[in-house]
């Protein structure tokens, strides 16, 4: 990762990232917590990651903006906005006003795709391709070594003081973000616009995607994970109620996958390097279909603890090849539409996902609920070992200097800043 913080603006870039990924991390799991301690229902609790989801099955029409517009300006009032669509939780009182948080968290889902998409331009220009899942390493194990800390602070600030000042937290968060974003020396050039029609031009994402082919059966496979790993974020609460354990409990949880999902990050460069990104893809699945098969046969807290560590070491690995995969294969002009799509692809189904794995929670035990992600994730990988076969478990080849290498719109010498990630900030 070392040579990430060599490229000039990669160091100020990261230091806005950590602002904003802190905040997060503190904020996200007390939102289904909240939900969770003011009406008791853990499928209540689920639908707040399902309302997170659905602004993702609208991402094209964002993308089509985000490829017109420069990424500083962007990504400076995105983090503004953000910051202040979080304040309305110092209306809630009561299970009465569970809806605010609910309308709080699709504003969330809103700055999820719209962030993330501005950095993927970001790095997609400032980042040589050979060094893209180094940056993308050093993004994605900083946001998971936050859960080590984040959960728990949010779970202890919610527990002495309330979600309102975790609120305040998160927006405080947000806008460091945007001062450190608009300090910085940028001169950017005008972004291209399209003369094609408006459909066509909000559908380029998409067809990129379908006329790539390792890029179509990734997602392809994605989707049948997708589809049912949203499962879990109802079933978290019934696995804490089966054991035992208060709702705030489940901030350890997920500090204990926190622990895995930074080894997963350290490790990925070294996974994508010597087995390509679409094999450390399918690695990735195939531990976390493991995870998610010893969680459903085991009803034993440490042995749970234990493959929650698997399934954290997955979770990036997966991921940071899938962004480098993404980056890599897609032009620059096209990489705002590009992202959203994605975001659209994987929102749909697991919008899905979490509606039904509320329902669902109500109706089966949380062995069954799990025996059916495994089932799903398993079949996601034979697709990928079948459809990419010959293809699978092999250094990409180097991409040609051209489209991508530092730009010459940046100040040499000068550092960048951005705020986002995929799936959130």
């Amino acid at each position: 990762m070392r040579k990430a913080f060599q490229l000039p603006g990669f160091p100020r870039l990261f230091g806005g990232l950590t602002t904003s990924m802190l905040g997060d991390s503190v904020m996200l799991l007390v939102l289904s917590m909240w939900v969770k301690t003011l009406t008791g229902s853990n499928g209540a609790a689920g639908l707040t990651f399902f309302w997170m989801v659905v602004p993702a099955l609208f991402a094209p029409l964002y993308g089509m903006y985000i490829d017109r517009v420069r990424r500083k300006p962007l990504l400076v009032w995105g983090n503004v906005v953000s910051a202040l669509m979080v304040l309305p939780l110092l209306l809630v009182a009561d299970a009465g006003d569970v809806w605010v948080i609910y309308v709080v968290a699709f504003l969330y889902g809103i700055s999820f795709v719209v962030l993330p998409a501005g950095l993927n331009g970001l790095l997609k220009e400032m980042v040589p391709g050979d060094l893209l899942v180094e940056a993308n390493s050093c993004v994605q194990t900083t946001k998971e070594g936050f859960r080590l800390i984040g959960p728990l602070i949010g779970a202890a600030l919610f527990g002495l003081f309330g979600g309102g000042v975790v609120a305040v937290v998160d927006a405080l968060s947000f806008l460091a973000a945007a001062l450190i974003i608009a300090s910085i020396p940028l001169r950017e050039s005008p972004p291209q616009r399209s003369e094609q029609h408006w459909w066509h031009e909000m559908t380029g994402g998409v067809r990129h995607l379908v006329r790539e082919p390792i890029l179509r059966h990734t997602l392809v496979a994605f989707a049948l994970m997708l589809i049912v790993i949203g499962f879990t974020e109802a079933s978290i609460y019934a696995v804490l109620d089966f054991f035992g354990k208060p709702a705030t409990f489940a901030g350890v949880v997920v500090t204990v996958q926190g622990v895995g999902a930074v080894a997963g990050g350290i490790t990925a460069t070294r996974w994508v390097r010597r087995l390509g990104e679409a094999g450390t893809v399918t690695v990735g699945m195939g531990l976390l279909a493991l995870g998610l098969a010893i969680v459903a046969l085991t009803s034993t807290l440490w042995v749970t603890l234990a493959a929650v560590v698997v399934l954290g070491y997955a979770l990036p690995l997966t991921f940071i090849a899938f962004m480098t995969m993404l980056q890599r294969r897609t032009p620059h002009a096209l990489m705002g539409r590009v992202s959203a799509a994605v975001e659209t692809v994987m929102g749909g189904p697991q919008a899905i996902s979490l509606a039904v794995g509320a329902l669902l929670v109500t109706l089966l035990d949380y062995h069954v609920i799990f025996a059916i992600m495994a089932g799903f994730t398993g079949a996601a990988v034979a697709y990928l070992l079948i459809c990419l076969r010959g293809r699978l478990f092999r250094p990409d080849p180097p991409l040609p200097a051209s489209p991508v290498g530092p730009s010459p719109i940046l100040d040499r010498g000068i550092v960048l800043s951005e705020i986002g990630v995929s799936g959130g900030s």
